[in-house]
């Protein structure tokens, strides 16, 4: 169906003209990610209006109501069933799962098909890939197909003939947002989903809990959000900032709220894989239940959650006590979140009350463990098996490599490569987050304009030639690397705005990366996704992202005074 080579995407200088009028090449300009393949025409395409008709085949419902509620909204269309105008096939807009295409190219792999006696067609590996096509049709309406209401009534848009066939290099395709640092209120929560799903990003990693906030209602430990939601001030910028921002800063989602945020997601064909922290990170979880913490040794009574950013060396006591409290958190979260994976954390856990701790030094002795790190993976794995013999699988950061782990774990790599690298050899899958690569915290230019300078400087350039599978593994290792994650840490975004600066336009680059064929990091054409993007921006200001111009910070988007780290060698955690 197409000429072009199927195993990268094509480009701007690939574009031929045949004898028939038909072209070879990228002849949908701006369509991100880029497609595996593009054939065009310069014949007319297909109009957007009052005929347009929509027929739904079986498994693909959720597309339908997607076309209808947003592209619908956008251009003013109702999109009635196509059984009302039957055999108008040149004004229908037909979706169909192709078990053929699935077989082939997996469940998320779409041929979208644009032509004008035949009308638009989207057919799926399965219900996600026809999902997947069509929000590519949506790009190759325009930026007005990104808006919740027509700004130009009664205009017909014309669809370009085009034949795309697409599939996606990696099946997790992920964003983590933090919530716990800074808390997203729920619309925002949904927003973010959307921005997710508009760039084909298919895993949305939830961090619900750390030392600055407990996130999630968890109906038999109500203090965990009556206490550990709140705090009573907040650090603003880096931490060794001397300024604070004196108003109590918090938020919850209730049950409810989780439970309509996985389904919004599962409209969306996003998977929400939740991360509760454990045994670090867990001061808040301690200030609404003192006795969780090492109370041996630290007057757990007078804690109360933490109100700057680090790492707090208030841990979890490593109690009875404590396994069947998070058991009972856990076993609320397995009824409302549906995913495969559970993310427990296991991350920068200080071992100082450990060591100082009589009772965690018996438990030690009384476990026959080494020390402290074993400890730790002690705790790690008792959730492992826990949650093994509830059909589910644990996840957690590269610490939890420490000690050892299950076979059925599995490891966000976070520290660079060597923690992935480190597991897939020992046969785990991986999901690679390198923070020297895809921290979008992380500022995105040198020079004193960058709100809030922390971290290491990653241009929009860098996220694109951030390559997810590490050329130290073997083919059968590689295997083992499940996809990719671009991670939003919240210490110094405080709202929205602050959000959409720091995520955009790299979390479009890393969007390509993690769906793209692409060739390897030295040969990808960045000018190629640089010209894409001419014509990507104006359909996030038509969906109000607040992204970075690439010509620098907009004078109201900087900091100015707001200390953040602009020190490149220093260890960018904050």
């Amino acid at each position: 169906m197409s000429d072009t080579t199927p195993n990268r995407p094509t480009t701007n200088d690939d574009v031929t003209t045949n004898d028939d009028g038909t072209t070879n090449g990228p002849t949908s300009p701006g369509v991100i990610p880029a497609p595996r393949s593009v054939r065009g025409s310069t014949r007319p395409g297909v109009p957007l209006d009052a005929r347009t008709t929509l027929w739904a085949g079986p498994g693909t419902g959720t597309t339908e109501r997607w076309l209808r509620l947003t592209l619908g909204a956008a251009l003013g269309l109702s999109l009635p069933p196509a059984d009302q105008h039957a055999g108008d096939a040149a004004h229908t807009v037909r979706l169909r799962i192709d078990e053929s295409l699935g077989e082939g190219l997996g469940p998320e792999a779409y041929v979208l098909d644009v032509d004008a006696e035949r009308g638009i067609e989207i057919r799926g590996g399965g219900s996600a890939g026809v999902f997947w096509g069509a929000q590519t049709l949506r790009q190759l309406i325009g930026p007005e197909a990104f808006r919740r209401a027509p700004v130009r009534p009664g205009v017909t848009h014309v669809v370009p003939q085009r034949t795309v066939e697409d599939a996606p290099r990696f099946g997790w395709r992920g964003c983590m947002l933090d919530v716990a640092r800074h808390f997203t209120p729920k619309d925002g929560v949904l927003r973010h989903l959307d921005l997710m799903a508009a760039h084909k990003l298919n895993v949305f990693h939830f961090h619900l809990t750390d030392d600055q906030g407990w996130r999630i209602e968890i109906k038999r430990y109500p203090k965990l959000t009556e206490t550990g939601s709140w705090r009573a001030r907040t650090k603003f910028g880096h931490r060794a900032s001397p300024d604070w921002e004196e108003k109590p800063h918090g938020g919850f989602y209730t049950q409810d709220d989780i439970r309509e945020i996985v389904a919004y997601a599962a409209e969306r064909h996003i998977s929400v894989v939740p991360e509760i922290d454990i045994p670090g990170h867990s001061q808040a979880a301690i200030a609404a239940y003192p006795e969780l913490g090492n109370t041996d040794v630290v007057d757990t009574l007078s804690l109360s959650v933490w109100d700057t950013w680090g790492v707090s060396k208030n841990v979890l006591a490593p109690t009875d006590n404590a396994l069947r409290f998070y058991e009972g958190v856990f076993e609320e979260l397995l009824d409302l979140f549906p995913s495969e994976f559970i993310h427990v954390g296991g991350d920068e856990c200080p071992k100082d009350q450990w060591k100082a701790s009589p009772a965690a030094q018996a438990r030690i002795a009384e476990l026959g463990l080494a020390d402290e790190d074993e400890l730790q993976s002690w705790f790690i794995r008792h959730f492992d098996d826990w949650l093994t013999a509830r059909g589910r699988r644990l996840i957690g950061w590269d610490e939890i490599l420490e000690g050892g782990l299950a076979p059925g774990a599995a490891v966000s790599s976070w520290r660079g490569y060597r923690g992935g690298i480190a597991a897939a050899r020992a046969g785990h899958d991986v999901v690679m987050c390198p923070e020297q690569q895809v921290y979008l915290d992380h500022r995105q230019a040198e020079g004193p304009n960058e709100p809030v300078p922390i971290g290491f400087v990653r241009t929009l350039e860098d996220v694109y030639r951030f390559e997810p599978v590490p050329a130290e593994l073997t083919p059968g290792q590689a295997r083992h690397v499940l996809g990719t994650q671009a991670n939003l840490w919240t210490e110094v975004m405080e709202d929205r705005a602050r959000l959409d600066y720091q995520a955009f336009p790299r979390l479009v680059a890393f969007a390509e990366v993690a769906w793209s064929a692409l060739p390897a990091p030295a040969e990808r054409d960045f000018a190629d996704f640089e010209r894409r993007m001419t014509a990507h921006y104006p359909r996030l200001d038509a969906l109000g992202v607040a992204y970075r111009p690439p010509t620098g910070p907009l004078p109201w988007q900087r900091r100015p005074g707001v200390l953040g780290r602009p020190i490149e060698g220093e260890p960018p955690n904050v």
